[in-house]
């Protein structure tokens, strides 16, 4: 049995705790929220800070670890490279690597470096300095922490004047109160947002999804649903695969999980716009196991603690056309119920809902306000596309209004 210490306690690692319990390892969590739900489920519980990258590498040693993992955990994936580092365990790359992967700053710093397209861009730690050198974009912008997940404080700007409020919300959302100015890549088609996973520092497995948003969410850049397989044009799509490859090499990384985030400019340039070597949020491998059998999950605990990987042995074949819709609220509100049309019925996968009815919710401002997800499956990527571009005609939220006390 190989104990193997899990950083943070969302349900999104509900799956990684029930597959190192399959391996039969030990599951051990730790964050400073006692009440996060994957404790509840976890062997091991200790309530220490996951950014506390020396404090958690003392509970490391204390418990004698074999494995430490970060899984649709963005906060710790720089703490999770740093004590696999320091006690010689398994791990996507050096602590180096994966700090430059998980600043964004210093990752466009390093495409550029090493010729990839990548929007110009530049960090900060105060806002007049982001405006003194505003003459240097090209406009609009897209000004975030440099340091954060799940879209939280991400803004994009049209005016200068707007940009001081901008910077002042993203610090808000940055540990290290630094952020990021970049110009905006105007996309042709959908974005990606997706997981790849690497063995002995070659991509064995690249998946692309079309990634989708609700323009009338609270923040309209949190992404709001996923299909499988991507609409992006094959070339492109071989030519990202290309680059990430090139990316895994040039950073010495090793065999890991990875979510990343990619698009077409309308340039027609490809983008790689994030790589974090971990599982991605919203279920993302979970629905690449239903649509094509590869259990990224799985082989992402046996990676952990330097077990073979067992089935990922190229790109995954989709059996049939899958989507998976986050589920939001569109206002402060009180949850109600979940409405699905009744002709999507027999697509339906899976229901996950968080919230019970009377809860209070709030608007979509970031990926920790989702409230479930919904999984389906069409067998033509036409009944697919129908659904997905017309999300309210077939699923909404129901919200009622707060009472007041």
């Amino acid at each position: 049995m190989k104990r193997i210490l899990l950083l943070g306690g969302s349900r999104y690692i509900l799956p990684v705790i029930d597959a190192i319990h399959k391996l039969g390892h030990y599951a051990i969590t730790c964050d400073y929220l006692p009440d996060n739900i994957a404790h509840k489920y976890s062997d091991e519980y200790h309530n220490v800070s996951i950014i506390e990258k020396d404090k958690v590498l003392a509970l490391a040693k204390k418990l004698k670890i074999h494995g430490i993992m970060s899984f649709a955990c963005d906060p710790g994936v720089e703490v999770a490279a740093y004590v696999a580092e320091e006690m010689g365990l398994p791990h996507a790359g050096s602590y180096e690597a994966v700090y430059i992967l998980q600043n964004k700053a210093l990752f466009r710093e390093f495409l550029a470096e090493h010729g990839f397209n990548v929007p110009k861009a530049k960090g900060y730690s105060v806002a007049t300095d982001a405006v003194a050198d505003a003459d240097k974009f090209h406009w609009p912008v897209i000004v975030k922490p440099v340091d954060s997940a799940g879209s939280k404080g991400v803004t994009r700007v049209d005016e200068v004047e707007d940009l001081v409020a901008a910077a002042e919300h993203a610090i808000k959302f940055s540990k290290t109160g630094r952020f990021i100015v970049e110009e905006f890549i105007e996309k042709k088609g959908c974005s990606s947002d997706s997981d790849c996973f690497s063995i002995d520092g070659k991509l064995v497995l690249a998946s692309f999804s079309n990634q989708r948003f609700d323009e009338n969410a609270a923040n309209p850049y949190t992404p709001s649903a996923y299909s499988w397989p991507s609409t992006m044009p094959g070339e492109i799509q071989a030519e990202l695969r290309t680059e990430l490859q090139r990316l895994i090499t040039l950073l010495n990384l090793n065999t890991s999980l990875y979510n990343v985030e990619t698009r077409l400019g309308t340039d027609g340039k490809e983008y790689i716009m994030e790589v974090s070597p971990r599982g991605g949020g919203n279920r993302l491998a979970e629905i690449l196991h239903y649509a094509s059998g590869t259990d990224l999950v799985t082989n992402a605990v046996r990676a952990a603690v330097g077990d073979e990987i067992v089935g990922v042995t190229g790109d995954p074949v989709y059996n049939g056309s899958w989507a998976e819709v986050i589920l939001h609220a569109d206002k402060v509100g009180v949850y109600e119920g979940l409405w699905v049309d009744e002709s999507i019925i027999p697509c339906v996968i899976e229901r996950d809902v968080w919230v019970h009815p009377g809860d209070t919710v709030r608007g979509f401002s970031g990926a920790n306000e989702a409230i479930g997800t919904l999984v389906l499956r069409f067998d033509t990527p036409l009944q697919l596309e129908e659904v997905m571009n017309n999300i309210p005609e077939f699923v909404r939220v129901k919200i009622g209004e707060l009472r007041s006390s």
